[in-house]
C-alpha cells in the first residue's frame, strides 16, 4: 500500500484525536515500518489493519465509519493534488465511471507499485451507475466515502447503496442514483 494512504491517515488521526492518540496506536500496533512513512513508500497493508484496529479500540468507532471519515479527508487531498485529472470531468457519475480506465491508468504512472481495487460498470446513464467494486482489502467504506465526496465536489446529490456481494467484502457492489443536477 502506497505511503501516501498512511502519511494521510496519520495526519488525519492527528487533527482529529491528538498527537498522542497517533503515538499511542503507533506503538500498539508493533509496526515492522515503526509508523515511519514515506508518501512514496509502499508499505505492507497489515499495517494500516493494525492501526485501523486500534484507532477502532481507542475512539469506539466501527473501522467502517473510520474509513469513512478518512475517505472524506483523502478526497481534499486528491483535489489538492490531482485537481487537473479531477477537473477534467463535469459531472460526479462520469467521473466514477472513469475510474477504473482512466483515473487508476493515471495513478499506475506515478505510483507504478500502487495495488488498486478494480470497479466493474455494470449499468451507466446519466442518472445512474451501478458498479461492482472488488478488493482483497475490503475497504469499501473508504470507497463509499470518496463517492459521497465526489457528488459533494460536483454539488449534485445521489442515493449510493452497497450489497456486499462476499461478506468479508472483497466484492461489494455500488448502486448510484443521482437526485439533483
Amino acid at each position: 500500500m502506497k505511503g501516501i494512504v498512511f502519511t494521510e491517515f496519520l495526519e488525519l488521526v492527528e487533527d482529529k484525536f491528538g498527537l498522542a492518540v497517533v503515538d499511542k496506536i503507533i506503538q500498539q500496533s508493533n509496526l515492522p515500518s515503526q509508523g515511519a512513512y514515506t508518501a512514496i513508500g509502499t508499505y505492507n497493508f497489515s499495517e494500516m489493519l493494525s492501526l485501523l484496529n486500534h484507532l477502532s479500540e481507542h475512539t469506539q468507532l466501527s473501522i467502517d465509519d473510520l474509513l469513512l471519515v478518512y475517505a472524506e479527508h483523502f478526497f481534499s487531498v486528491l483535489v489538492t493534488n490531482y485537481s487537473g485529472l479531477i477537473n477534467m470531468y463535469s459531472d460526479p457519475i462520469e467521473l466514477l465511471s472513469s475510474i477504473e480506465n482512466h483515473i487508476h491508468v493515471e495513478v499506475k504512472k506515478i505510483y507504478p507499485d500502487a495495488e488498486l481495487p478494480t470497479f466493474e460498470i455494470q449499468e451507466k446513464t446519466t442518472s445512474k451507475l451501478v458498479m461492482i467494486y472488488k478488493s482483497s482489502r475490503s475497504m469499501y467504506s473508504f470507497g463509499l466515502g470518496l463517492m459521497r465526496k465526489t457528488f459533494e465536489h460536483f454539488d449534485t446529490t445521489a442515493n449510493i447503496t452497497m450489497e456486499k456481494l462476499m461478506s468479508d467484502g472483497t466484492e461489494v457492489k455500488f448502486s448510484i442514483v443521482k437526485t439533483n443536477g
